[in-house]
């Protein structure tokens, strides 16, 4: 196998995870993709905002492409595993190949260091947990 970029593993991202019951059309509505994604039109709408996803526009109709589709997968995805909006952008950044960072090593970097503080998150959470169970128990046997 050849090289890998960062963008086209993105490319290969959105191909992987790409839901086979979905209608594949040209152009979306804004409530089809709210509906395939499960968010809210406000929350596609603030998307646009911040220039994650760029619709046509027919009137007051957004039309979006099979391409924004795409886009939309990485978004969700990103937000799904915990990235932040700035981190977000540089992965569309590099989907589009609009960034220096092609080598596949960022990928596996950005993505190593989020999996690393989602597993310090859930060990905080875990201790959480067992601090409210002992509480808990505290109570009860004291009542």
């Amino acid at each position: 196998m050849g090289y890998i970029t960062a963008q086209s593993m993105l490319e290969h991202l959105v191909e992987s995870f790409a839901d086979n019951n979905a209608e594949i059309k040209e152009i979306y509505r804004i409530g089809d993709l709210a509906r395939e994604f499960d968010v809210s039109l406000r929350t596609l709408r603030f998307y646009e905002d911040r220039g994650l996803i760029s619709p046509n526009r027919s009137g007051s109709t957004r039309l979006y492409s099979s391409e924004d589709r795409k886009r939309l997968k990485i978004i969700i995805l990103a937000k799904n595993v915990g990235f932040s909006l700035i981190d977000i952008e540089s992965l569309l950044k590099i989907y589009d190949n609009e960034s220096n960072e092609q080598d596949i090593s960022y990928l596996i970097k950005k993505f190593t260091e989020q999996f690393a503080r989602l597993t310090d998150q859930k060990e905080e959470l875990e201790r959480s947990i067992d601090e409210l169970g002992k509480v808990i128990s505290f109570i009860k046997d004291k009542s």
